[in-house]
């Protein structure tokens, strides 16, 4: 009994401590707040929130305002919440046209944007590896090929082999790429929106390619048709009305000092994405991609992070981020690595949240939450409030390196992404990502609630921790932690 006793009061201080952070994150966030937030955030007037539009930016200063509001200091030299981010633009096309012989088809999209204008011999190399190219004369030609390989033709691996097919055909001298695929309605259009549309880059290097790759949609088999019997047809490219320019867009940063005198000099960053992909095809009636998972969510996931950490501050400093640009290319992030307003040495961790949509309100998703040293802090958080933490159920989609961490992750930083539950990528999930149909009446606030308070409470079990988290060994990133942070 004694025993018993002296262990409860040894053990006291931490039931306590952590039993007043639960107070405190509930105390911070309410179902109703997160509600304004993602109404306005999704709202029809913020026009899907792309880019380098007007709305992107009234969404950018709303969410300045807000950590203003919260108390959270700006980093920037002129003391503003906003750091300017300048990115290279290409447009998109105004005319698309694949002619062979009395077929044409404008159902073409552009992997590598550039103007085009061929007509001449197109060969085909089956699926454009090296061993399809023996004994066909590619230079100076455009080549045709199936996407992806021939035991797997799903679109994101397909996607992936791109750049390994460019370098073969450049190799043997051809001047482009032209891939079939049989892709339904839907995915094309999607494909379309994505990949037709005004692109964006960091590096003006990366608008210079002046390689044609497109990917056509051949779905009645019309154009391979042709290539039956023969291994080239005469045939015309013509890609018109691309221009270069350039966007200036906006993250949105601020920082909350800790109260360590010595962890304080530790920053833990915590990061969503804002942007999405504003305006395309109407679907009945509506051609707003409101973007409400993808990532109001995640959006005001940090901000109820905001809240929470400036009023009750953690042993670390915070460092909040709000990019733009990630659905062009994850740019506000790369943008951010490569500009930091903090060195990045001093970050020991970015908790980013990012979403695509849920299909199981008992769970939180965290991608690579099995990567870093901090995942017991990120699943004690979720019990409290009836969820259970999982690590990514989706390796083959590759999402650790989809979303803005990735950025960080490369530089060394430990930096896994918190998601809504999902347990597959099914179709719960692609009937609203990237879709017209992902708006803020279709949400489940009541799970949202304990998906937030999950999130702020691991923040501060991470940023409390005396123990600085890190790469497990062995991890693909845990070499770069290393010579980031001087480790020996």
């Amino acid at each position: 009994m004694k025993n018993s006793f002296l262990l409860l009061l040894f053990l006291f201080p931490f039931i306590n401590y952590s039993q007043n952070d639960i107070e405190k994150v509930k105390a911070t966030i309410s179902k109703s707040e997160i509600e304004g937030h993602i109404y306005f955030l999704a709202s029809d007037e913020l026009k899907g929130r792309q880019t380098g539009t007007a709305e992107n930016k009234i969404a950018a200063q709303y969410l300045a305002n807000m950590l203003r509001s919260y108390g959270v200091k700006p980093v920037t030299e002129d003391k503003s919440y906003l750091q300017k981010v300048v990115l290279n633009s290409v447009s998109q096309f105004d005319k698309a046209e694949l002619k062979i012989k009395n077929f044409s088809t404008s159902k073409i999209v552009t992997i590598n944007k550039t103007n085009t204008s061929y007509s001449g011999s197109l060969a085909f190399v089956n699926y454009g590896f090296e061993k399809d190219y023996a004994n066909v004369d590619v230079k100076g030609k455009i080549v045709v090929s199936y996407s992806g390989t021939k035991e797997n033709s799903n679109l994101r691996f397909a996607f992936s082999k791109t750049q390994e097919k460019i370098k073969i055909a450049k190799e043997k001298g051809a001047i482009g790429i032209i891939e079939l695929n049989n892709i339904d309605n839907r995915t094309w259009s999607q494909l379309d929106h994505s990949f037709n549309g005004e692109k964006m880059y960091v590096s003006e290097e990366d608008t210079s390619n002046n390689f044609t790759y497109l990917w056509v949609n051949d779905q009645k088999e019309e154009i391979s048709k042709f290539f039956t019997d023969k291994n080239e047809v005469n045939g015309s490219i013509n890609i018109q009305g691309i221009k270069k320019g350039n966007i200036t867009t906006q993250n949105v940063v601020g920082m909350v000092e800790g109260t360590d005198p010595k962890l304080k000099d530790e920053y833990i960053i915590y990061s969503a994405h804002y942007d999405h992909v504003g305006i395309g095809k109407a679907v009945d009636n509506d051609s707003i991609y409101n973007g409400a998972r993808d990532n109001a969510v995640g959006t005001v996931t940090v901000l109820s992070a905001a809240k929470n950490i400036a009023k009750y501050p953690t042993k670390r400093s915070a460092l909040f981020i709000l990019f733009t640009g990630e659905e062009k290319g994850l740019l506000g992030s790369k943008w951010y690595v490569e500009n930091p307003l903090i060195p990045l040495n001093k970050m020991v961790y970015c908790f980013n949240s990012d979403n695509g949509g849920y299909n199981d309100t008992s769970i939180a998703t965290i991608v690579g939450l099995e990567r870093t040293t901090a995942s017991d802090d990120i699943k004690k958080a979720a019990t409290p409030f009836g969820l259970k933490a999982i690590d990514d159920p989706a390796p083959e989609q590759g999402l650790f390196d989809r979303s803005d961490n990735v950025h960080f992750a490369a530089k060394g930083i430990p930096a896994p992404t918190f998601s809504m539950g999902f347990t597959a990528f099914d179709e719960e999930i692609t009937k609203y990502y990237h879709q017209v149909t992902d708006n803020p009446d279709t949400l489940d606030y009541d799970y949202l609630l304990k998906f937030f308070q999950s999130y702020v409470l691991a923040c501060r079990n991470i940023a409390n921790n005396p123990k600085t988290p890190f790469w497990v060994e062995g991890d693909k990133y845990y070499d770069a932690g290393i010579k980031l942070y001087n480790k020996k």
